[in-house]
Order: structure tokens, then C-alpha cells, then sequence
């Protein structure tokens, strides 16, 4: 009986102990540990404010470019190409040459709208004035400032569908390649074969100062164009062995790189419907291609500072104690137009798909971004894929999401080494969403690395859920 009430007690002085010293390991650390040496990590959630912005027109840079009229529920878009063609430095016709005819030609890569709606198409001389090749140009140019469209240069305006392939080739690979041949009428052939004088490009300019195309009529079809081109038929003669011998040739004059081809957009109505989509904005924005409509989205970023360093101060005295790093500031766009199944069991606009590449960049950069070709940065610009996945339900959803985490550390600091409380910043991040084409090569390490990102002057349509709809910024962040 003594041996269980001795072990009893043992056991019993043991367990309070445990007891006692379990409470002196838990806070040891932070006993000995000066407040203002502790690491703090939180996260918070701020809402955001969105809505549809308008733009004039976009920075054109050489891209793919679009030809024709169509009527969409996002107006009716008209597309026009202006372009020089490349002049053949050092090139000469042979002695004696006798131009037979000249034909315009013009590829296509794909095509928006119906496919068997007719559209017709029409050439006029740029006799006005011609591009600058470092010139910046925007979508709205006025055509009337290089062209008079006194008369065409066709021999007849050229009625195209472009399903059909009565023009089009197969390349070395048996694809097809859809094109549009033109004959141009005696008065340009006989201006244009007098040509012969290619010393230089900006020579040849002041001769052939470009070309404008336009559609006439149909409202149904726009087309992808990848290249035009002018081709030259003549022959010549010679004398072999006592005999005269007559070759045919052929000379291509090019649209290529080494010249300016802009792409003008007339959008009809486009205040009336850019207020009907803002009529949604409960619900949803809107981003549309090549339109310049884009969706604004409001960060409240004076909020999220004041937040973020009055945590990162000494409750006592009031004082910073923290430097703050945001280690992630997530911002979704939940994508709401889906991308539809076979052609037959779309509707009328669902082949405006939403843009394969979305940039959101600080609305005051962008002007400068797209003028100087920059690249986009952490500090400036986000560029995000669209990208898809599965929610809870199994469904497949689309979506771009960005991490601000760098842009909002470089905001925080200067917050920080202002003592004085005398900071200007904006109260609001206005940054912007605007549908980009992006260009890449493959380098050395196999990587794919971004070479060019442009304002899309292919057609698209992102329909995005509105930050009155559930749209949040959620930010983790650290204090040292």
C-alpha cells in the first residue's frame, strides 16, 4: 500500500511538471525575443473598382492586318490597308523590256464572319503624302491626307468570298494558301512599268508613294491579311547565235518589313455602343479588339498602404519598426465568354474569342510602352496568358491572373522613407487591361523568350467578370 501511494505521488508531481514547464517552452521564445526583431506575415483582402474605358484609337506597329466591313454587336468595324511597297535596290530591267501587264496580289491567312458573303474590294495610289518608315502611327489616321480616291487603279473592282479559291495556290508543303489576284487598268500599268529608277527606297517613295485598299460593299466578312504585293509581267528579247530569243520574266514588288503598311480602323457609332456595354457593369466589362475598348481596374492602393504600415508599426510608440515586402498581391479576371464548338453551332459573334494575351499595365505607361516597343516589367506592366482550368463543379474555366507583388513593393518604400507624412502618390492604381499580340524566339537555353508585345489589330472580344461581381486582391506580405 505505501509502494502505490509513493508511486501515486511521483507520478502526480511528475505530470505538474510537465504542466508547469510546458507553458515556459511555448512563450520562451518570444519572452527573449525584442518586438521589434519579430518577422510579421498577414495577409488582407481589398476590393477593387472596374469599369470600360475608351480609347481613340491604338499605336499600329507591323503585325498581321485586316480588310473589309463587318457588323458585330460591338459596332461595325471597317478596316482599311495603307501601304509602300518595297523598293528592289539595285535592280534593272534588261535592255528593251516591254512591261505585258501588272497584277496586284493579296493573301489571306483566315478570315471573320460569313463565309460566303460576297465583299468587294478596290486599289487607289496614295497621292497625297507617304509614311515616315520611324514614324509612330495610330489606327485613326486620316486617309484623306494621303489619298484622294480619285480613280481606282483596278480594271475592275474585285468581288471576293473568301471561302473560295479560285486565285489561291498550294505552297511546297500542298497547303493552301487563299489569295486575291488583281489586274490593274492601262493608266497605272503604263505609270508604274515607267519606274525603273531603284536607288534607294525613300527615291522610289517620292515616285510610288503606296497603295490604299478598301472594300466597297459587304458587311458580312473581314479578312486576315499576311502580304501584298505587286507582280511586274515582262519580256525582253535577245539575239543568240544570230537568232532573236524573247524571255518572259517576272518582278515582285513587296509589302514587306523593310516599309510601312498601317491598318486604319473606323468603328461606326462607337460611343452608342461602348455606353450600351457599360449598361452591364454589375455583372461584366469588356476588353474588344481593335476597337481600343478596354477595362480599367481601380486599385485602391493609398488604403492598402495606410494598412499594410500601420501593421508594420510599434503599437506603443507609433513609430515604423517594419520595412514591408508584398510576397504575393493576386488579382484574378475571370473570363465569362466561353469558347464555342464547331462553326455550325455558333452564334453570331462567338467567333470574337477572347484574347490568347492579356497585358494589364499602369494606365499612364501605356502611351509610352506601345510608342517605344518596351518590354513588359514587374514595376509596369503584367502580361499574362489566357489560361484555363476547373472549378469545384468540374466546369472549365478561363482566366488571366497577375501578381502585383513586385509593383507594390516598389509603391510601399518610397511611402516609407517619406518621414514626413508629405508623400504624393496617387490615392488610386489605375491600371489597365489591354489585348496584346506577342512576339517570341527561342534562345540559346532552349527558353522562349518575349520580343515584342503589340496593342491587337486582330479582331477578339473578352467578356470579364466585374469587380462588382465578385472580384477581390488578396495580399500576403511580411514586415523585417
Amino acid at each position: 500500500m505505501r509502494k502505490r501511494l509513493a508511486f501515486i505521488g511521483v507520478l502526480v508531481a511528475i505530470v505538474c511538471c510537465w504542466t508547469a514547464c510546458k507553458g515556459d517552452v511555448t512563450t520562451t521564445g518570444e519572452s527573449i525575443l525584442d518586438p521589434d526583431d519579430q518577422i510579421i506575415v498577414l495577409v488582407d483582402t481589398f476590393a477593387l473598382q472596374s469599369g470600360i474605358m475608351s480609347s481613340e484609337a491604338i499605336t499600329l506597329q507591323a503585325d498581321s492586318f485586316l480588310l473589309g466591313e463587318i457588323d458585330t454587336d460591338y459596332g461595325v468595324l471597317r478596316a482599311s490597308i495603307l501601304t509602300q511597297v518595297a523598293c528592289p535596290e539595285g535592280f534593272r530591267y534588261p535592255e528593251g523590256f516591254v512591261v505585258d501587264s501588272i497584277c496586284l496580289f493579296l493573301y489571306y491567312s483566315s478570315w471573320v464572319g460569313d463565309d460566303n458573303s460576297p465583299m468587294s474590294i478596290n486599289a487607289y495610289m496614295m497621292d497625297k503624302q507617304t509614311f515616315r518608315y520611324s514614324g509612330t502611327y495610330n489606327s485613326d489616321l486620316k486617309i484623306e491626307d494621303y489619298c484622294t480616291r480619285d480613280k481606282s487603279i483596278l480594271t475592275n473592282r474585285r468581288i471576293v468570298i473568301a471561302s473560295e479559291k479560285r486565285d489561291s495556290i498550294q505552297d511546297s508543303n500542298g497547303n493552301y494558301v487563299p489569295m486575291v489576284r488583281m489586274r490593274v487598268n492601262d493608266d497605272f500599268e503604263q505609270y508604274f512599268g515607267k519606274i525603273t529608277s531603284f536607288t534607294s527606297q525613300e527615291e522610289f517613295n517620292e515616285q510610288f508613294k503606296g497603295l490604299l485598299l478598301e472594300s466597297s460593299f459587304g458587311s458580312s466578312t473581314v479578312l486576315n491579311v499576311t502580304d501584298v504585293a505587286f507582280g511586274v509581267y515582262y519580256h525582253f528579247s535577245y539575239s543568240k547565235n544570230g537568232r532573236d530569243t524573247i524571255v518572259d520574266d517576272m518582278k515582285a514588288f513587296y509589302a514587306n518589313s523593310e516599309v510601312r503598311t498601317i491598318n486604319h480602323f473606323a468603328y461606326q457609332d462607337k460611343e452608342q455602343w461602348v455606353e450600351e456595354l457599360r449598361k452591364d457593369s454589375d455583372v461584366y466589362d469588356y476588353i474588344v479588339a481593335p476597337a481600343g475598348v478596354y477595362t480599367r481596374l481601380r486599385f485602391p492602393i493609398k488604403k492598402i498602404s495606410d494598412v499594410i504600415i500601420h501593421n508594420m508599426c510599434n503599437p506603443r510608440s507609433g513609430d515604423t519598426i517594419k520595412r514591408p515586402y508584398v510576397n504575393k498581391a493576386e488579382v484574378r479576371v475571370a473570363v465569362e465568354n466561353k469558347f464555342t464548338g464547331a462553326s455550325s453551332e455558333r452564334g453570331r459573334d462567338n467567333w470574337l474569342q477572347p484574347a490568347d494575351h492579356m497585358l494589364l499595365i499602369r494606365e499612364e505607361s501605356a502611351p509610352r510602352f506601345f510608342r517605344k516597343k518596351e518590354l513588359p516589367s514587374d514595376t509596369c506592366a503584367l502580361l499574362c496568358a489566357l489560361t484555363s482550368g476547373v472549378d469545384s463543379l468540374g466546369n472549365t474555366i478561363y482566366y488571366y491572373t497577375y501578381d502585383m507583388s513586385d509593383l507594390l513593393t516598389n509603391y510601399l518604400h518610397p511611402l516609407l522613407a517619406d518621414k514626413s507624412g508629405k508623400e504624393t502618390r496617387d490615392s488610386i492604381l489605375n491600371m489597365v487591361l489591354v489585348p496584346v499580340t506577342v512576339g517570341t524566339t527561342i534562345t540559346n537555353t532552349s527558353a522562349t523568350a518575349i520580343t515584342s508585345v503589340r496593342e491587337q489589330q486582330t479582331m477578339s472580344a473578352t467578356q470579364i467578370r466585374s469587380a462588382k461581381n465578385g472580384m477581390k486582391f488578396e495580399i500576403v506580405y511580411c514586415g523585417f
